[in-house]
């Protein structure tokens, strides 16, 4: 990340960075009910490694974004909660984000690709520690 866009006008232009579409997407895909965490599992552990330390727990992990001139694409790799249907969740994801970007930054979003790398499974609070889930018994 780090580089930006120029939205570019008789009287000015406008950079938006890469970062802030990041964080717009992240943001707005956490509003959507059923998603539960983002990134992979060593991107959660290190998530929780640095929360613990007193970190911010970011709001870009799982996030990946492309920003061209007028265009951006995002990459969301999530974790869902268990009994979601996850095409709907991915859909109402999608939306929201292309919604939120848009909005807020006049870019068109021409693609969110979204990964499910796990499902929460409420038996996995609290336990063993290892921040890959719990085995089903």
């Amino acid at each position: 990340m780090g580089g930006g866009t120029s939205l570019v006008t008789d009287r000015g232009r406008t950079t938006i960075s890469e970062d802030v579409v990041a964080k717009i997407s992240g943001v707005a895909a956490r509003e959507i009910s059923g998603v539960h965490d983002f990134g992979t599992g060593p991107a959660r552990a290190m998530g929780a490694l640095k929360g613990r330390l007193g970190a911010e727990n970011g709001v870009t992990r799982g996030i990946s974004v492309e920003v061209g001139e007028r265009q951006a694409a995002v990459d969301i790799d999530l974790v869902v909660d268990y009994g979601v249907a996850i095409p709907d969740l991915a859909s109402a994801v999608r939306d929201n984000v292309i919604s939120a970007v848009g909005q807020m930054c006049g870019l068109e979003v021409t693609e969110v690709n979204v990964t499910v790398d796990d499902v929460y499974l409420p038996s996995q609070e609290g336990g063993a520690g290892s921040g890959e889930g719990a085995r089903v018994r």
